[in-house]
C-alpha cells in the first residue's frame, strides 16, 4: 500500500506491526485517530502498557507501510516515553498538544518534526497541518462520542524483608553427676588348722608375732572432653494466608433525565447501561 492509500484507507492500518527507524519492533497498531478538520489519519496507538490497558500515541508523519509493517519515524524509546491515554479515550486538544511537544511537532500551520536521517543525522520532515491556524482536535476513527469510566484495582505482590536474626552460641554450664563404682578391700580372719601326726613342725615355747599387709581399692575420678553431637541452624519457608485491605477509587456515570432526576450507573458500563 502506498503512502497515499495509507492515508485514504485508515482502517487498513489497524493490526499492523509498528517498527522504529532502526527496525526494532514497537508493538501492534490498535487504534487510528483522525483529524477532525481534514478527516486524514494523524495518529496511531500502539499498546505498550504492562497489562495492555494503556496505548502510546505515534504520529503518522513520515510513516510508511511495507506489507504488514508500519515503519514510523520515531525511536521505540521515544514512543514508550510518550504520554499515554486509556484505550479508546478521546484525544482532546490539551492531550494532543502534550503529544506534539513530546515528539517535537508543531501542531498549528506547517508542522516540522525532527527525525533521524540517513546515518543517524537529524533531518526535517514536513507534515501537512491546518492552514487556517485553528486548533486540531483528533477523534477516534469510527467511534461515537462516549465517556470512558475507569476504576482502580488492587494488584498485590510480595517482597522479602529482614524480620529478625537467630543466633547459635555455646556456653559452659555445670551439673552434679552421681555414679556407682565397685571397690574391694582386704579383711583379716583367723584360720586355725590342727597339727597332724607326722607334720614336721618345731615346737618352741615363747612369744612371737606375724603380720600381713591389707589392701583396699578407692574410687579415682578424672575428667575428659569428648564430642557428643553437632548442632547447626537451618531455615525453612512457611506459607500463610494474610489479608490485604486498601481503598480504591471508581468512577460513576450519571445523567439527568427529563424530570431533572439524577440517576446513576455503576458497574462495568457496558451496553446494558444505555439510556432509554
Amino acid at each position: 500500500m502506498s503512502t497515499g492509500d495509507m492515508f485514504n484507507r485508515p482502517e487498513g492500518l489497524k493490526g499492523l506491526v509498528a517498527y522504529d527507524p532502526d527496525g526494532e519492533k514497537i508493538g501492534g497498531v490498535e487504534q487510528v485517530y483522525l483529524d477532525d478538520g481534514s478527516g486524514r489519519p494523524e495518529w496511531v496507538t500502539v499498546k505498550t502498557g504492562l497489562f495492555g490497558t494503556k496505548e502510546s500515541f505515534v504520529p503518522l508523519a513520515g510513516a510508511r507501510r511495507d506489507g504488514d509493517a508500519l515503519h514510523v519515524a520515531y525511536a521505540k524509546s521515544m514512543v514508550k516515553d510518550a504520554p499515554r491515554l486509556d484505550a479508546e479515550e478521546h484525544l482532546d486538544a490539551t492531550a494532543e498538544r502534550e503529544l506534539y511537544s513530546h515528539y517535537g511537532v508543531d501542531g498549528v500551520g506547517k508542522r516540522t518534526m525532527r527525525t533521524p536521517g540517513p546515518g543517524g543525522a537529524a533531518g526535517s520532515v514536513d507534515v501537512p497541518g491546518n492552514a487556517t491556524g485553528t486548533d486540531v482536535h483528533a477523534r477516534f476513527a469510527g467511534d461515537e462520542e462516549a465517556l470512558i469510566r475507569s476504576e482502580e484495582r488492587l494488584r498485590v505482590g510480595t517482597e522479602n524483608e529482614e524480620v529478625g536474626r537467630a543466633r547459635l552460641r555455646k556456653v559452659v554450664v555445670t551439673e552434679d553427676v552421681t555414679t556407682t563404682v565397685p571397690v574391694s578391700h582386704e579383711e583379716v580372719r583367723v584360720v586355725r588348722e590342727p597339727i597332724r601326726e607326722g607334720d614336721r613342725v618345731r615346737a618352741d615355747i615363747g612369744e612371737a608375732e606375724t603380720e600381713v599387709t591389707l589392701h583396699a581399692e578407692r574410687p579415682v575420678v578424672r575428667k575428659e572432653a569428648v564430642p557428643v553431637e553437632r548442632v547447626r541452624l537451618e531455615t525453612e519457608r512457611v506459607t500463610e494466608q494474610k489479608e490485604v485491605s486498601d481503598t480504591v477509587r471508581k468512577e460513576e456515570i450519571r445523567y439527568d433525565d427529563a424530570t431533572g432526576k439524577d440517576e446513576r450507573r455503576r458497574g462495568e458500563g457496558g451496553r446494558g447501561d444505555r439510556r432509554h
